[in-house]
């Protein structure tokens, strides 16, 4: 191990500290990023890290933390493998007749967390979590580091799925570790929530096809505080937590239920039914909340729903209904998504893996608008809103830079030509873009 010992930087506005941002919403509220840039221009480093992952890089002043998972020959993710709504199913050597439980690889795999200094690239230190066989098998473009790990800036939590939950000071030192076990998915495509803060504790999520179970650890300890079993079978869904008007909920975008939690507890506050799956993170503000599904078996149609604070007990929805008590609309869908939803200005932006774009009324569910955006497609990665500006990243490596407004406009396409699943982060002014290859940082 690499190990440099910095002073631990005090934390500031420009802090990316877990997936989607400090708030989990995707915003970067005091960043100026470029709108034009290439492998060329406006690039200020350029890093190849070892083995793998589409964990989102997270930033603490001047320090980026990423993970990866390596092994020897290592067989990376591309475009042409596929995978659901991108190209068709990719079962990775299992059969399409049911939801499956395939073998892991032989290989031994390293599990590696890496800091870089966010001014340069330069890496500071490595530490490997685990090394040995996996757990459980993926999908061929999933990694074993697809969950993006959280700081709160004297301690740096990294999740590997089912492999384990690891601790480390901002100096790389070992805190503590706690090993997690091993359950099927569908069709073996493996893992991807990332792990969620809140004051004390670190929650966890994971929803499986065997015993699926949501737990809160202390983030000083790992001791386990509660669990609670979840009904419910595979998902992709990060947690979110909602502050609203009136209290803070632990949501989890479940498939079959959608559910808010207690997050001093565990206990249930309310739950919706769900299309079958769910693979991208709630997002809210004051009064409402985000959330969407997908069907189980293709991830396409289901619906968009606007959950008012306060809700409580079942609140689903009648088959032929958009609205209740406790919801304030709902809204249909067709194509698959993975992509989270973005909040920005009263306005819900849903972006689908076919490129389509809708634009809502927050309050009202009316569509405003939908298009397609021009040259892009399979987006993976959650959009990211900053400088007033909205970034789509696409598989490709090409991120649109748009305008919202009465219309969405498109202000660039920016290419970097390299498979991209990774949402991208903030450090400062500076974007950080993950590919299969390299982690880029572009700035003015």
């Amino acid at each position: 191990m690499a190990c440099c010992l910095l002073a631990s930087p005090a934390r500031s506005d420009d802090s990316w500290s877990q997936f989607r941002g400090p708030r989990g919403d995707g915003i970067a509220t005091n960043a100026a990023m470029p709108v034009e840039w290439s492998a060329e221009q406006r690039l200020k480093w350029k890093v190849k890290l070892p083995g793998v992952g589409w964990s989102q890089p997270i930033v603490w002043g001047d320090r980026v933390f990423i993970t990866a998972a390596a092994t020897d020959n290592q067989d990376k993710p591309s475009p042409e493998k596929g995978g659901p709504g991108l190209g068709g199913f990719n079962f990775g050597g299992g059969s399409a007749g049911g939801f499956l439980d395939l073998d892991p690889p032989e290989a031994s795999y390293r599990w590696q967390v890496h800091c870089l200094d966010a001014r340069s690239g330069e890496v500071h230190w490595t530490q490997t979590a685990r090394e040995g066989r996996p757990t459980i098998h993926i999908h061929p473009n999933n990694t074993y580091a697809s969950e993006t790990p959280v700081t709160d800036g004297e301690r740096v939590i990294a999740l590997f799925g089912m492999t384990g939950l690891y601790c480390y000071d901002l100096e790389g030192r070992p805190l503590w570790r706690k090993e997690l076990a091993a359950y099927p998915t569908q069709f073996g495509w493996g893992t991807a929530s990332s792990p969620l803060l809140w004051e004390d504790r670190v929650f966890v999520v994971c929803d499986n096809d065997q015993e699926s179970f949501l737990a809160a650890l202390d983030k000083r300890t790992g001791m386990e505080l509660w669990r609670v079993a979840r009904d419910e079978k595979s998902n992709w869904s990060t947690p979110y937590l909602w502050k609203n008007q009136l209290r803070s909920e632990l949501v989890i975008a479940g498939g079959g239920m959608m559910r808010s939690y207690d997050p001093a507890s565990g206990e249930p506050l309310w739950e919706m039914k769900g299309q079958g799956r769910a693979s991208s993170t709630p997002v809210g503000d004051d009064t409402l909340l985000y959330v969407d599904s997908a069907d189980r078996l293709t991830g396409i149609r289901g619906r968009v729903h606007a959950i008012k604070a306060g809700a409580k007990g079942d609140i689903s929805v009648a088959r032929k209904e958009n609205s209740n008590e406790f919801v304030a609309w709902s809204a249909n869908l067709s194509a698959s998504r993975l992509a989270s939803p973005l909040l920005l200005e009263n306005r819900l932006y849903v972006l689908e893996q076919s490129a389509i774009i809708h634009c809502f009324d927050a309050a009202t569910g009316e569509e405003l608008e939908r298009q397609r955006l021009p040259g892009a497609n399979g987006f993976v990665a959650s959009p990211l809103a900053a400088g007033g500006r909205i970034y789509c990243l696409d598989q490709s490596g090409k991120t649109l830079v748009l305008r919202p407004g009465e219309k969405l406009q498109v202000l660039a396409a920016n290419q970097l030509n390299e498979m991209c699943w990774s949402s991208p982060a903030v450090a400062g002014h500076r974007l950080l873009i993950r590919g299969v290859e390299h982690l880029y940082c572009i700035g003015d």
